[in-house]
């Protein structure tokens, strides 16, 4: 999820004014990467109340206030090298919006021989009637690297989330399609503590034919999940939609969508990392509305 803010294969979104977490209000977190975001609803907007990050990583807040907050991760290095271990804690309290992306691709570095790769963990708690949208750009896996994240998400009854979980096939304009030595994600969702959700996705290299030939013509892997009772319209919208679209084998990007409790859960699979994340924004363009715009809605 973290993203370097250069430019990379998608641009970057200009944030006029947007300024680091505010000093918290506590002690410095106790180590390099983690961070804390808590938004409330404070007399009707939507707030970020609490803030915390520590190199390598970083959190921008272009709006911090109104009918969503926004805010953006980013790191201090330009992406994630070996020994790299990124915890972030959300909390979105009962009736708030927030929306949480990044401002470009998070590009994870090779790792050295004996070397450990990278990782993230993000845990996030939603209140009653709270909506979080994670909406990073895709994880860019160059050659060589190794890549782990782990997300868990705790919904409260009446809670709503949308999570958009991206891999491309890294650099390649160099030749490095698919050239990773290990990717693992995994998301688990929990509503009122029933477990409804625990999805994973796991490349190897070294395990069967090379994964440049397994995944070839392909260079965007994503799944979206959408749940809860603010986003069950759209997603039954969307669902209806995608079960009536045509097959083609062929296709610029290929999807599937299944239901998912009140929500579905979404995969898509795209030739091009633009094409892909254009039929993404498309799909869920409807969270405009929620989110009084978006970072990634509004690219082009």
């Amino acid at each position: 999820m973290l993203a370097s803010p250069s430019l990379d294969l998608l641009a970057a979104l200009p944030v006029p004014g947007a300024a680091a977490c505010p000093p918290p209000r506590q002690r410095p977190a106790p180590r390099p990467g983690a961070g804390r975001l808590e938004v409330a609803l404070v007399d009707g907007q939507s707030t970020v109340v609490g803030c915390l990050a520590k190199s390598p990583l970083q959190l921008l807040t272009p709006r911090p206030r109104g009918e969503a907050a926004w805010v953006l991760a980013a790191s201090h290095g330009g992406g994630l090298v070996a020994g790299d271990a990124i915890e972030l804690e959300l909390s979105i309290g009962t009736g708030a919006t927030a929306s949480l992306s990044t401002q470009a691709e998070t590009k994870v570095y090779r790792t050295p021989a004996r070397s450990t790769g990278a990782s993230q963990r993000l845990s996030a708690a939603v209140g009653q009637g709270a909506l979080l949208a994670l909406l990073p750009d895709p994880v860019s896996p160059f050659a060589g690297s190794r890549y782990d994240q782990v997300q868990s998400f705790a919904l409260d009854a009446g809670g709503s989330l949308v999570v958009l979980d991206a891999v491309t096939a890294g650099r390649a304009a160099r030749g490095e399609r698919w050239r990773l030595l290990g990717y693992r994600a995994r998301n688990e969702v929990r509503v009122a503590g029933q477990l409804v959700l625990a999805d994973a996705l796991r490349l190897e290299a070294g395990e069967g034919p090379p994964l440049a030939l397994r995944l070839e013509g392909l260079e965007l892997l994503a799944t979206v999940v959408l749940l809860g009772p603010r986003l069950a319209p759209a997603a039954r919208e969307l669902l209806s939609r995608l079960s009536g679209a045509p097959a083609a084998g062929d296709a610029p990007v290929l999807t599937a969508a299944s239901p998912l409790r009140d929500g579905l859960l979404l995969r898509l699979a795209a030739r091009t990392v633009e094409a892909g994340m254009a039929a993404i924004r498309a799909h869920l363009s409807f969270l405009a509305a929620p989110l009084d715009g978006d970072p990634l809605l509004r690219r082009p």
